[in-house]
Order: structure tokens, then sequence, then C-alpha cells
């Protein structure tokens, strides 16, 4: 049995015989590489990830453009379009952006063209008055005052190591965007609405860890026996294949999809064709309607839950008319299914229910919408990212835990430092050999990627660690 998967990335690809992901950096050094050639095609993809600035629940930017050089011949572009990426949702996880077809060769550089950046941050009074206060939001655009703008809208990378695309297999490009250095602040710690792209990036294949995709949700549009296809960015269609070996939630098969469904999808590109082979699919909307987000409040924050507040990051399909990249309160009938997504047991329902709900939690819904207004019928508990200061002293290798001040979006809705619960599947990374490395009397820099969880005995959420990463800065 394989054991089960606790916690995802998100990245964004590009396909294209390259692929593309991203976390915090900056951008850096340079190869040379030969001269690409055009009589053959080779596929490359595109993900990312992020680095998290405390309070910013929401970044988010245009990718206008991005191209990939050999220093002799023309740019080639690796990307279809404009794509809208909230960068701030990505600490630690991958989701596909895109894939395409360029002309086989090496690779040494990449280009990348920004416009109309968004910042949402929260604004919190305190979150353990009594009564608590429900969090709201600010934006800064290029209306506002002050205005968020680029200091620089274009951006080239030199590669470390060359994109090498050949027709024969499928390649991508992984940047890290990191979010708390290219949003600028004043000597205050106040948000200016400058913002200065920041990101590394690095030519990864499908086997790589960083090319798999950990979280893609998209649009169901036609079935088959052992696969079906889904709308992705764009237009885009993407074939997901499946087999024994893919873990479905819920119970659910492939027999369950229509043209009404939204799935849910983890797994890996094909290096050949760059099809998705999905090794866990969950259908989180039958109803033709989705949104993911961060809930922000929870009421009552005791007992059973009547509505919570939930800072809406994404939705499917767009134009439904529910408010994106706002606070909306999502009500609670008592009729409504919850799933853990990668945890598919009969445990679930004693670990995440309607009484179990707390801020910090990254969730999506499902159900009819009627005129901006949804009734729910799934509730999916989904996995996170944070950054964050390991604890000193804190480790307690018997107890298997550690203590953990999140940095981010999320740790400013937690009452101080968090408890992290390390599993037997929990992985170690980072120069990390075990929960025993989380030692010393330094703090310890670190990224937690897991579930939130709320204990039920002291109301506190908790996170139960998928990986455990020690970062360099």
């Amino acid at each position: 049995m394989k054991p089960k998967k606790w916690l995802g990335a998100i990245a964004g690809v590009v396909a294209l015989g390259v692929g593309l992901t991203g976390c915090g950096g900056s951008t850096s050094s340079s190869t040379s590489g030969s001269g690409s050639t055009t009589a053959e095609n080779g596929q490359v993809f595109v993900n990312g990830t992020d680095a998290p600035l405390a309070s910013v629940v929401s970044f988010q930017v245009d990718i206008t453009g991005m191209t990939v050089s050999d220093g002799v011949n023309a740019p080639i572009s690796v990307l279809n379009g404009t794509q809208t990426v909230d960068f701030a949702r990505l600490d630690g996880l991958h989701t596909l952006l895109d894939l395409n077809t360029i002309p086989a060769g090496t690779y040494t550089s990449v280009n990348m063209t920004f416009a109309n950046p968004q910042i949402v941050y929260m604004n919190v009074t305190n979150p353990q008055t009594n009564p608590p206060t429900r969090p709201t939001v600010t934006t800064l655009n290029a209306t506002t005052s002050p205005a968020a703008s680029l200091t620089t809208s274009s951006v080239s990378v030199n590669l470390t190591n060359p994109l090498t695309v050949s027709a024969d297999a499928v390649i991508g490009l992984s940047f890290d965007f990191d979010l708390k250095d290219s949003v600028k602040v004043d000597g205050t710690g106040q948000i200016t609405g400058a913002v200065t792209p920041t990101f590394s990036i690095k030519a990864v294949t499908p086997a790589d860890a960083d090319a798999y995709v950990d979280d893609f949700v998209a649009g169901v549009t036609t079935t088959t026996t052992n696969s079906f296809t889904v709308q992705g960015p764009h237009g885009h269609t993407f074939t997901v294949n499946v087999n024994d070996q893919t873990e479905w939630e819920n119970g659910e098969t492939i027999a369950n999809l229509s043209s009404s469904s939204i799935v849910e999808i983890s797994g890996t590109l094909d290096k050949t064709s760059g099809a998705i082979l999905a090794d866990t699919v969950a259908i989180v909307s039958q109803a033709k309607f989705w949104a993911g987000g961060l809930i922000t409040f929870v009421d009552p924050a005791t007992n059973t839950a009547t509505d919570f507040d939930l800072y809406v990051r994404s939705v499917l399909p767009s134009g439904t008319g529910f408010n994106s990249e706002q606070i909306s309160t999502i009500n609670l009938t008592g009729n409504e299914a919850y799933f853990i997504y990668w945890w598919h047991n009969k445990f679930t329902n004693f670990l995440f229910n309607n009484s179990l709900l707390v801020p910090g939690q990254h969730v999506s819904i499902a159900g009819q919408l009627n005129n901006g207004a949804v009734t729910v019928g799934r509730v999916v508990l989904r996995n996170e990212g944070h950054n964050g200061a390991w604890v000193v002293g804190s480790t307690n290798v018997g107890a298997n835990t550690f203590q953990f001040n999140s940095d981010g979006v999320a740790g400013v809705l937690f009452n101080g430092p968090v408890t992290v619960y390390c599993t037997p599947f929990t992985k170690f990374k980072g120069g990390l050999n075990g929960l025993a490395s989380l030692t010393g009397s330094a703090a310890l820099n670190v990224r937690v990627v897991g579930l939130v969880l709320k204990d039920p005995t002291s109301g506190q959420a908790v996170l139960v660690a998928h990986s455990v990463e020690q970062m360099s800065n």
C-alpha cells in the first residue's frame, strides 16, 4: 500500500519541453550553450511557487510574456498569452501554468515581463479578542493611494544549467518568486506599493521534485475509460491519464466524472507526451462551481460553526459573479460533506467538520451558485505552506512535535507559535535528517508544508507536516 499523501506543492508549468517553478530567491548565474535548431520541436512546461510576506493575503500579477534564448537566435516564447498568477498562495506548493512546443535546442537565459500588480493585505485587530473581530482586507492597485506599481516590468535571468529541449522529451522551467523581497516596505514596515519582481528560475525534468504538480484544479471536458481531459489556463486542454495506482478521493472513480465536474489533480507529466499522470484525483465539485481560499473568521469560534469568512483566491469557472480577491461569508446548513485532500480514510470526518474549522485553514467550497450566493455541498481542507522560525528548545522527539512561528498571512491569524506534528511520512529537507535535527541555540528558518487542523481541546490551530525544510535565508 502506498503511504497516504498529506500535503502538496503548487507550481506553475508551461509545457514546451521546458518547466518552471518558483520560490524565494534572486536572479543569478549564467552558463553558455549551443544555438537552437528548428528542425525539431520539444515540449516545455512552467510551474511556480512563492515565499511569504506577513499580512499579504494576495499578490496578483500578470505574466505578460516568458521567452527563452540561446544567445544567438531570436528569443522563443514559452507562454501562451497572459497568465494572471496569485503568488501569495503558492508557498511551498507547485501548480501547472502552461504547456507549449518550441524548437529543439539549448537555451541559456529566460526573460519574463510583468504588468498590473495587485497587493491585498489583511487587517487583523486582535484575533483573540472576545468576541473576536472579523478581519478585513485592503487592496492596492494602479488606482489606489498608495498605488501598486512595478519598479521594472522586465527581468532576465541566466540559467545556471541550460534548458535543453529535445524532440523526444518534455522539460520544464521552475521559478521561485520571493514575495518578501519583491513587495517593498518602508522603515515602519508599511507596504509602499512598489514591487520589484525577484525570483530564481531553473530547468527541470518531469522526474525532478520541483516538477511535481501538487495542486492543479480544472474543469472536466471529456472522459474515456482510462483518461479524461480538462481545460486549463487560456483554454488549453490537458490530458489526464489514470490507472490502477491512481488514488481517488471520497471513493469516487472516473465513472463519476461529467462535464459539470471540477477536479483537483496531483501527479507528474509524462516525459514524452506531456500528459498528466495522475496519482491522486479529487472531484471537488459536481455543480460546475468551485472556489478556493483562506478561512479568516469562524462564527461561532467554538462548537458548531454556522458560517465562516473565506478570502477567495480562485473561482471556477470565471465570470460567475462570485467575488474573487474579496472576503465572502459562507453560510453553513449542516448538510455539507467535509473532506481532507490527500487523506482519504474513514477518520477524516473526526478531524475536519463544521466543529473543527479554524482561521488559517486553506479550503475550497463547491455547490449550487444562484445570484452570487452559494449553497455549499462540499468543503475540502487543502494543503498549504508556511515559512517561519523554529522555536528554540521546542523539539519534542518523543511526542513528534516542535513549535513554529509562521511568517505568512495565515500566521497572522494564529495565536502565537503553532505546534507542528510530524508523522512517519513527513519528509525532512534542506539538510535536516529528521526531527532531532531541529536543535541548537538559535532559531532556524524553516518551511513547513502540511494541513492546518483545529485542536479540539485547546481550540488552537496545529500543523500536520508533510514536509519540513530548513531554508537558507
